[in-house]
């Protein structure tokens, strides 16, 4: 090690200190959130993050993404709260935005995992790395202040500190506590611009704890719990509740894999009624037929019908919320086919339906029109997830 890296590392310490010295230290609040976990969860709704922003008047918003990526406009897939509620709430009130996250280059994500851990593959799998995202039971009734308890989180905290068995398998947790350790400093840096304010950090909720140890030691930074801020009631949540929230949680919920799974109906019809009253959209009443259906309290046929008939009608209609990064995709990250225009979505659930009732030619049909129109590459990606995940069983006979 040379002697002006020693000197840098011996001074370094003494220097920061030297530069809080007398300044009034900035609240900082870590909210650990499981991300996307507003959208099938009443208890951390999208309009309740909202409110809780508004309540604690931030001076600053720390979010998680790399400053690189942030300056292009790029977010991960499966931050909705960040892009979709923390980032647009920050720049409709005027406050700053921080990005605090780290990633290897895509250089360096090759040579550790064999890949680029930002692209996934032409048909994304069902499950696991690279998969649609979908939840379990245990999430649909997550509290907001859920990761304020770190007896939560014990798992990761544990995992975080086991090496692997094999070192040469410990390359995740190695770069996690590298990654939390670089976000607690981009933390810090904002707090150090805000002396006497407040710093609002968004992140997942594994990175919580760690980036409150690393800070708790720093005289420029007061670290608050979420949860002594208290939690807004209904009625500022309802306040801050949006079009593209109601819309989220019906998408997410209805035509998502999560459709496959548990599902908070309540929670659901709530967001679908909510834009029903917000008027009779070609999106909304298409909600609705898929919501009625999930609920069995319309039959098969009728559902078919309704589907051809908001096809016809709906023209260029788009969802008002999708979640797709990559428009030249047809899926998203939770959805193998959340890149389609109401339409060709009508389109697609009539040839579901139809399958089901054992009608291949009135399927096929319908999945020809749906593809019409679309790149040669999208309508490869809808063929493949069809043959895939919705024909895998003979129809109905």
């Amino acid at each position: 090690m040379s002697k002006w890296w020693l000197a840098v590392l011996l001074l370094w310490p003494v220097q920061e200190a030297a530069a809080q010295a007398g300044a009034t230290p900035a609240t900082v609040i870590v909210l650990g959130v499981d991300h996307a976990a507003q959208l099938v969860s009443e208890r951390d709704q999208p309009a309740l993050l909202e409110a809780f922003l508004d309540r604690a008047r931030p001076d600053a918003i720390c979010i998680e993404r790399a400053p690189e990526a942030f300056a292009r406009g790029d977010f991960y897939e499966f931050t909705y709260e960040v892009q979709d509620v923390a980032v647009p709430f920050a720049r409709r009130h005027g406050i700053e935005l921080c990005p605090i996250d780290w990633e290897p280059p895509a250089e360096d994500q090759r040579l550790g995992f064999g890949l680029s851990l930002d692209a996934p593959p032409e048909l994304r799998p069902l499950k696991g790395f690279m998969g649609f995202l979908a939840f379990g039971q245990e999430a649909l009734a997550r509290d907001f202040f859920h990761a304020d308890d770190p007896a939560r989180l014990h798992k990761v905290t544990n995992w975080a500190a086991t090496p692997a068995a094999r070192a040469k398998n410990d390359l995740p947790r190695r770069l996690y506590l590298y990654r939390t350790y670089l976000q607690a400093q981009r933390i810090a840096a904002a707090a150090h611009a805000h002396p006497g304010g407040t710093v609002v950090v968004v992140v997942g909720e594994f990175h919580k704890h760690d980036i409150e140890a690393i800070l708790k030691d720093d005289p420029g930074v007061r670290l608050v719990q979420p949860s002594s801020l208290g939690r807004p009631d209904a009625k500022a949540v309802a306040a801050h509740d949006r079009l593209e929230y109601r819309t989220a949680i019906a998408s997410f919920n209805l035509l998502g894999l999560q459709s496959s799974g548990p599902v908070d109906y309540g929670y659901v019809g709530r967001a679908v009624a909510a834009l029903e009253a917000a008027g009779a959209t070609p999106q909304a009443r298409l909600f609705r037929v898929r919501l009625d259906r999930l609920q069995g309290r319309i039959e098969r046929g009728d559902a078919i019908a309704r589907y051809r008939a908001i096809a016809a009608e709906a023209g260029d209609a788009r969802f008002a919320w999708t979640g797709v990064k990559d428009k030249a995709r047809v899926d998203s990250w939770f959805d193998p086919f959340g890149n389609l225009d109401v339409r060709r979505r009508a389109l697609l659930e009539a040839a579901r339906e139809s399958w089901a009732a054992g009608d291949a030619a009135a399927a096929n049909e319908l999945l020809d029109a749906c593809s019409e129109g679309l790149s040669p590459r999208q309508r490869d990606q809808l063929r493949g997830y069809w043959q895939r995940d919705v024909a895998v069983a003979r129809p109905a006979r």
